[in-house]
């Protein structure tokens, strides 16, 4: 959930990073201790996406939210080789001051960390008490997963992009989404009105939290469920097709689409067709709502190595230890410079943040000559795909803010360094 480059203030400078200045991470264990907490230890569903909250709510979902299980399947695990290298001290300059990546991973709430270059492990760090083998919500990174599942549909001949969605998805016409296609989902550029400033609790993003049961349901009148939210959203503020402008409606769309196209749950259909191919440590998993539809756009949650796997399959083109999960032209295509995406791209609210970027099929096009490419969410959560290098990047956080310009641009320029050390032989 959450666009990753715009939609806040632009940047700011941020203080260099001491042992007193740098931020402090909330132990998780400070967190719902006792039988029963005391008041100010309780993280409810009202409190758990604010901090210190957050650190507590990002790696226990499945206690506050219900959730659908994504199997890994019967197949062995795809054990990660590791060949440890020190990232650390890597020092680079940003907006005029000087960091290291230690530094980076300090001043951006850093929950856990890894590195793989050419499919080996090089930098692997937990935070107050996590491990290899938590799970960690993954925010806006699941809209990544999601499209990865409509790439693999598009191999089965079971789901066309340019088809307009009312095809698979009946309850849509007559709505906001007549004459949007598969596409424009794929790349954020339906005109459906829909706001996501997360500093406005009456936008459209806080609403439909209630409706998926990411918060309390006390707006009145809502919908019974995520589906009937969706059907019932109306009004457009631009054709579709036209300039990016980053929804995460659209993706919870694109799972319905799926679904339909698929016959079966998102959660089946992403068991089916990817997490059980790459060779997963553990299951993952995806909220859902009071009737089981499942928020694609934000609520998949993995361990991070699993997350680093999916991210290795893609660097691979599609190609994972229980075979192929997606096509190579559909990992190729992702980053391929087209002009159209590049021009609505620059169009939009995000076009001054990443000069010559794009966004396409749900991945931020960081480089689209050297087919640079992320997942992002907001909080900090991001799975960076660096084909120069052969490098993945997948970090989780509990940022304070949902979306800070600052702390996120730190974050990533921080993560290619990292990338062009290995690239150079550096370490």
């Amino acid at each position: 959930m959450g666009s990753m480059l715009g939609g806040g203030p632009r940047p700011r400078r941020l203080p260099q990073v001491t042992t007193s200045t740098r931020p402090k991470t909330f132990p998780e264990l400070a967190l719902m201790d006792g039988a029963p907490p005391s008041p100010e230890k309780l993280v409810t569903l009202e409190n758990w996406q604010d901090p210190p909250f957050n650190r507590w709510g990002f790696l226990h979902i499945r206690d506050l939210i219900p959730t659908a299980q994504i199997s890994r399947g019967a197949g062995p695990v795809a054990e990660l080789e590791h060949d440890p290298r020190e990232i650390d001290a890597i020092a680079f300059r940003h907006r005029g001051d000087d960091w290291t990546v230690g530094e980076m991973l300090d001043a951006t709430y850093t929950d856990a960390f890894l590195v793989l270059h050419r499919g080996r492990i090089v930098a692997e760090r937990y935070v107050d008490g996590m491990g290899s083998d938590t799970t960690h919500l993954l925010m806006s990174v699941s809209k990544s997963v999601t499209a990865t599942v409509a790439g693999a549909l598009v191999d089965r001949g079971l789901l066309d992009p340019g088809a307009p969605v009312t095809e698979y998805v009946g309850e849509m016409k007559g709505g906001s989404f007549e004459g949007c296609s598969v596409q424009h989902l794929l790349d954020m550029r339906a005109g459906t009105k829909f706001s996501e400033d997360y500093d406005d609790l009456d936008a459209d993003v806080r609403v439909y939290e209630q409706v998926c049961g990411w918060r309390p349901r006390v707006a009145p009148g809502l919908p019974a469920d995520l589906y009937a939210y969706m059907a019932g959203l109306k009004k457009n503020v631009r054709p579709h097709g036209g300039r990016f402008e980053y929804r995460s409606i659209l993706t919870d769309v694109l799972g319905w689409v799926i679904e339909r196209a698929g016959g079966t749950s998102f959660a089946s259909l992403c068991s089916r067709d990817v997490w059980s191919k790459l060779g997963a440590e553990r299951d993952a998993e995806v909220t859902v709502d009071a009737h089981g539809c499942a928020m694609e756009d934000g609520g998949i949650c993995t361990t991070l190595r699993d997350l680093a796997r999916f991210g290795q399959m893609h660097l691979d083109e599609g190609l994972a230890a229980g075979g192929r999960v997606v096509a190579a032209e559909w990992v190729r295509g992702v980053t391929r410079s087209d002009p159209e995406l590049l021009g609505a791209f620059a169009e939009g609210p995000d076009g001054d943040d990443l000069p010559g970027g794009m966004y396409h099929n749900q991945w931020w096009v960081i480089d689209p000559d050297r087919g640079i490419h992320a997942g992002l969410g907001i909080n900090g959560q991001q799975l960076l795909i660096h084909p120069p290098s052969r490098a993945v990047v997948a970090k989780f956080s509990t940022q304070p803010q949902p979306w800070d310009h600052a702390v996120s641009e730190l974050q990533l320029r921080g993560s290619l360094v990292v990338c062009d050390a290995l690239e150079r032989g550096d370490v």
